[in-house]
């Protein structure tokens, strides 16, 4: 099991919290218990733990980490497969391998997107003082952002730019899907053979973890007196101004008599 991959087991990104791994792993737990009549699965469950185990425990965590980036292979850099030395092209491809770093970053970590610019000089085997005036009109054009710690990050208008712009772009293609573009090595975990190959998992959100506003609130309908109950009617008791009342038409002379 020296090739076998957690984070692909598990389905979850390498920069997952521990709540998501716990979560991940009562899902999957009850999936492949050799008790489940369905889906269970003796092998899958003793690796199912292994994975947990290592996972689940920081310092076993870093050192698996660790191991993992020791393991993956060295990145060749792109400069020696693509022009970035000619005036006007060598530009251009210096922009268009920024974006392609940036946007293998955001689809394989989006919870971690960011890439310090140590890291682009080193994938694009550039050096950094040549890629200020790349980075500004990137940034001016809003395709990519620089944190206050100088991490790049793409943003979604730099995604719609990658996306529509790959195929009329050869160069961009080519550092998206070749063999010596980013796409090579962009993440440790995608240079490791996966064990797990099944169906995606579709993990159902925490319900049990939810906060149920209702629960242990006193109903203030329960205990209160219905204002209806017991209501003395108005009208009881009460003397009717009809009754016993005079006409005063009675014993009034009829005017219209005597005229």
């Amino acid at each position: 099991m020296k090739n076998l991959d957690y984070y692909g087991f598990l389905q979850i990104s390498p920069y997952a919290d521990p709540d998501t791994i716990h979560r991940v792993y009562r899902f999957l737990a009850a999936r492949f218990h050799p008790d489940n009549p369905e889906s269970g699965d003796a092998e899958m469950f003793c690796l199912l733990r292994k994975a947990y185990d290592v996972l689940s425990n920081p310092a076993s965590r870093a050192d698996y980490d660790a191991a993992c980036l020791l393991e993956a292979p060295e990145a060749v850099p792109l400069s020696t497969s693509i022009d970035f030395m000619d005036n006007l092209e060598g530009e251009l491809n210096r922009r268009l391998a920024v974006l392609a770093l940036l946007y293998i970053q955001r689809r394989t970590n989006p919870y971690a997107p960011e890439v310090p610019l140590s890291e682009v000089e080193r994938r694009m085997g550039f050096p950094r003082d040549y890629l200020d005036f790349t980075t500004w009109y990137l940034q001016k054009k809003g395709y990519i952002t620089r944190g206050d710690n100088s991490d790049f990050t793409l943003t979604a208008t730099g995604v719609d730019f990658v996306e529509a712009k790959r195929v009329s772009l050869p160069v961009l293609n080519k550092l998206l899907t070749g063999g010596s573009g980013p796409a090579a090595a962009d993440s440790v975990v995608a240079n490791r053979t996966p064990t797990f190959s099944g169906k995606p998992i579709i993990v159902p959100p925490a319900l049990e973890y939810a906060d149920d506003r209702r629960s242990g609130k006193k109903d203030r309908r329960v205990g209160e007196p219905d204002r209806r109950a017991d209501t003395t009617d108005r009208r009881l008791n009460t003397s009717d101004r009809r009754v016993n009342t005079r006409d005063r038409r009675a014993r009034k002379s009829d005017r219209r008599a005597t005229d």
